[in-house]
């Protein structure tokens, strides 16, 4: 069991230890952001679906509310006269890109450059502590899985696995949401 988790403990410290290493973070933010999005996109507007399928309304609410993305993925669809899922999620990407580098040309990469690292941190620390409670409360039980003719040894691997990409998409999650709607103010306006 210690196993599992020492070895979650080695890619979340070596992930630290690379953003605190890291000249400037534009990079792995820009490559959190992309993937962030496209996972948004694909609620909405499935891989290889038919136009049928998309719900584009429903994609520019969450991108608006959640994202502070304004971008007409209905229009974007009207005036084209074939549009692809893969074009949408592009646009959406596009647009991301664009209020994320509006924020860095107001601030500036110096100044930016920290908040990023200590928003990534902030981040990881505390969702770290809520994972390895989950895998405290995880190994309490998984004993009981004997009773179901299964190795509690591999059923405990499988789910901590489970739960590792859980903690690593909320990690991405967060701090593309944090980083994208975060409002920055001049000191006239403050």
């Amino acid at each position: 069991y210690d196993d599992v988790s020492n070895d979650q403990r080695k890619v979340i410290y070596q992930q630290r230890n690379d953003i605190l290493d890291a000249e400037s973070l534009v990079a792995q933010i820009a490559s959190l952001r992309e993937s962030t999005l496209t996972d948004v996109v694909r609620t909405f507007v499935p891989a290889e679906g038919v136009e049928e399928q998309w719900d584009l309304a429903g994609l520019e609410q969450v991108l608006q509310s959640e994202w502070q993305i304004s971008l007409s993925v209905t229009e974007l669809v009207k005036q084209s006269d074939a549009i692809t899922d893969e074009d949408i999620l592009a646009a959406v990407v596009k647009a991301g890109d664009e209020v994320f580098q509006s924020k860095l040309d107001r601030v500036g990469i110096e100044q930016f450059n920290p908040f990023m690292r200590m928003v990534l941190l902030q981040s990881i620390d505390q969702r770290w502590r809520e994972h390895l409670a989950a895998l405290d409360y995880l190994r309490q039980g998984i004993h009981l899985r004997g009773y179901a003719q299964k190795n509690p040894k591999q059923e405990y691997k499988r789910e901590a696995f489970e739960l590792f990409g859980q903690l690593l998409d909320v990690v991405k999650m967060d701090v593309t949401r944090t980083l994208l709607t975060v409002r920055i103010q001049s000191r006239d306006e403050a």
